[in-house]
């Protein structure tokens, strides 16, 4: 059973609490979200017992008091910026934010384009929007930022960009990723906020790094490891240490503008910012849910093992450049780890040698499932399925209790999806992906009980550490995210093709 190292409840009351606390001080309050606002499945990772959507959670809970303005940097549409933990690019996450906003009953404001510069895709996005009935607002780069704060703050600067209507205490400003406007947005509205003579204000609720865990503990340099393609460096806040003698946790981003946001915030309002530190900014109690420090401390240097493994296949991918590859054998290395500290890497590459011993030849794709009782699962690669498809079956035998000799799938029902697909789709892979074989499974199921108890144990692989001796295709990477697998690869390509990846 998974240890819990995180109490989510906890946590849920005292951030609501302390929100409060903080919007008591303004008219309204201008709450800048940090990370993922759904499904959260870093901190899920890192903080185990920590609740993906507490976020959401902790928004229903304030849902009369606020409303969400979400921000996209335009040029994360041009160039199709991906969400790794969801497999879909970023103008598509946005759409599904909203979808999910609603299904919670939180309403969205706005979505707003920052930085925009006629780029055509983004266009296309707008019109999108628009067709649906979402209000879209267009923000251009700001006029002297960031070191001519008279330019910024003048009709020539913010005033340049529309002021958005907004009627409730609290508005959450939240994004897909990190850059992607949100300071700037509310700033943006703090400045006309001002002119229309309403106190306003500005906090953030940033998760990670956590301000009160030491600067090297697993979890925060579990961050780094996560933003390495950002070149975020965890820093003590010495800001924070000068004004209270507190010795508090940052990112290098935050501490380096915290001088141009404080005297932007002062020439808006006038007078003096009641923030000393870039941490006085935050409302984060996120280390205040830990009730165990242990388990957390191994599930974040389980993290940056995988977030290793993940550079290092996007590496050959060419989606980073060597700099990000060697920041992240940097971290690893900092935090005396080895991709062998992964249990499930040295079991596939163990079976993809016993196979490539048996049937000889370079390659023998294999991959390994960790169960939640300890017990680790092996599948090869066949002329029928993938490796990981493979590894599913057999996990779902054992999780059962089938015997190995029974068939879950026959014949009859994979021969007639390898014909459709190689016939009637044109598609020159026979082989069938993981996607396939769980069709093929719940088909098998409607008359073959055994199949039935095997598909009914699908759930309990969620949670479940994976891990593949070739780069996963898309597809079958996809499914294992779908089925709640945390997947990770080597470097391998499994064939030559460039297109036609199996």
């Amino acid at each position: 059973m998974k240890k819990i190292g995180f109490d989510s409840e906890k946590y849920l009351r005292e951030q609501s609490q302390y929100i409060l606390e903080r919007v008591a001080h303004y008219d309204k309050l201008y709450l800048e979200f940090g990370g993922k606002l759904f499904h959260d499945a870093h901190a899920a990772r890192v903080l185990p017992g920590y609740d993906p959507d507490v976020k959401i959670s902790l928004l229903k809970r304030l849902k009369d008091k606020i409303e969400v303005i979400i921000c996209l940097y335009a040029g994360d549409i041009e160039r199709n910026k991906i969400n790794q933990n969801l497999g879909i690019s970023y103008d598509l996450e946005i759409f599904k934010q909203i979808d999910d906003l609603r299904a919670a009953d939180l309403p969205v404001n706005s979505v707003v384009l920052t930085r925009y510069a006629d780029e055509p895709s983004a266009d296309v996005f707008i019109n999108k929007l628009k067709s649906r009935g979402i209000n879209v607002v267009i923000h251009r780069a700001t006029k002297g930022y960031p070191s001519d704060v008279d330019l910024i703050v003048s009709e020539e600067g913010y005033g340049q960009n529309p002021y958005i209507e907004t009627t409730k205490p609290i508005v959450v400003v939240t994004a897909p990723g990190a850059n992607n406007g949100k300071l700037s947005t509310c700033l943006n509205q703090l400045y006309y906020e001002a002119l229309k003579g309403v106190k306003a204000g500005y906090s953030k609720f940033e998760t990670f790094p956590v301000w009160n865990l030491p600067l090297k503990h697993a979890v925060n340099i579990a961050y780094e490891a996560a933003t390495v393609d950002l070149q975020d460096i965890n820093m003590i806040d010495f800001y924070h240490l000068d004004a209270y003698g507190v010795s508090a946790v940052n990112y290098n981003r935050d501490i380096e503008t915290f001088p141009i946001f404080k005297r932007i915030v002062e020439r808006i309002s006038g007078e003096e910012s009641t923030y000393q530190s870039p941490t006085d900014m935050g409302v984060n109690r996120i280390g205040f849910g830990i009730i165990d420090e242990e388990v957390v401390v191994q599930a974040a240097k389980q993290e940056i093992i995988r977030r290793y493994f993940r550079t290092k296949v996007d590496y050959r991918l060419g989606l980073v450049n060597t700099e990000t590859y060697e920041r992240m054998q940097l971290i690893l290395d900092k935090m005396n780890l080895t991709e062998f500290d992964r249990k499930v890497v040295p079991a596939a590459r163990e079976k993809a040698e016993q196979v490539r011993s048996q049937r000889g030849g370079d390659l023998a794709p294999a991959v390994a499932i960790e169960l939640h009782d300890g017990h680790i699962i092996t599948g090869r690669a066949t002329d029928i399925m993938r490796a990981s498809a493979s590894a599913i079956l057999n996990a779902l035998k054992y999780s059962a209790r089938i015997s190995d000799e029974m068939y879950l799938l026959s014949p009859v029902i994979l021969e007639p999806i390898s014909k459709l697909k190689t016939k009637a789709l044109r598609n020159t892979e026979r082989v069938l992906d993981l996607e396939e074989i769980l069709i093929a499974l719940s088909i098998s199921a409607a008359t073959n009980p055994v199949a039935q108890v095997a598909f009914d144990h699908l759930e309990s692989l969620r949670g479940c550490q994976v891990h593949s001796t070739t780069i996963l295709n898309a597809n079958d990477e996809r499914v294992l995210r779908s089925l709640g697998l945390e997947a990770t690869s080597d470097d391998e390509f499994a064939t030559s093709n460039l297109y036609y990846n199996s």
